[in-house]
């Protein structure tokens, strides 16, 4: 039986796109502990609130972390789980620009941390690293004869 992608033959835009997931998810680590720290530091108003924003962190930190993990193990999955993240990114980017509380620098990094993500994403290199038929049910494996595929059990 084959191997489909070789280890050695890593890309160098998945390898991009693998350190932005890790910077962000370790940022997201970061922005959460901070948010628990100041949780049970302070004597909030809305002591409901603020757990909700903190456990709304901990579920996005946890999804880049997994997003990470699946783009270094090269998952299929993880071009649409990036490009939902850096499109909720893009979001919070451009409400970044406007409002009371509007701080465009934030804004300018995150639009362009989007941008870089939802790039790297949709690359032809990332798209033919991350795409395997041989991990799906009935997928072939590189080296697989005709029959072989067409016998349940024959790998």
């Amino acid at each position: 039986m084959g191997i489909d992608r070789p280890e050695k033959s890593f890309p160098p835009l998945l390898t991009c796109l693998v350190v932005l997931l890790a910077l962000e998810a370790l940022a997201a680590i970061g922005l959460v502990s901070w948010l628990g720290v100041q949780a049970a530091q302070s004597t909030a108003s809305d002591v409901g609130s603020g757990i909700a924003i903190l456990v709304i962190g901990a579920l996005c930190a946890l999804w880049l972390v997994l997003t990470t993990i699946a783009a270094a193990r090269r998952r299929s999955w993880v071009r649409a789980s990036s490009i939902t993240w850096h499109l909720l990114v893009l979001a919070v980017a451009v409400g970044s620009f406007t409002g009371v509380t509007a701080v465009p620098q934030a804004g300018w990094v995150l639009l362009v941390v989007a941008l870089i993500g939802i790039g790297l994403s949709v690359t032809p290199q990332v798209t033919r690293a991350t795409t395997d038929a041989g991990s799906r049910p009935g997928g072939s494996h590189a080296g697989d004869s005709e029959e072989d595929r067409s016998t349940p059990g024959a790998r």
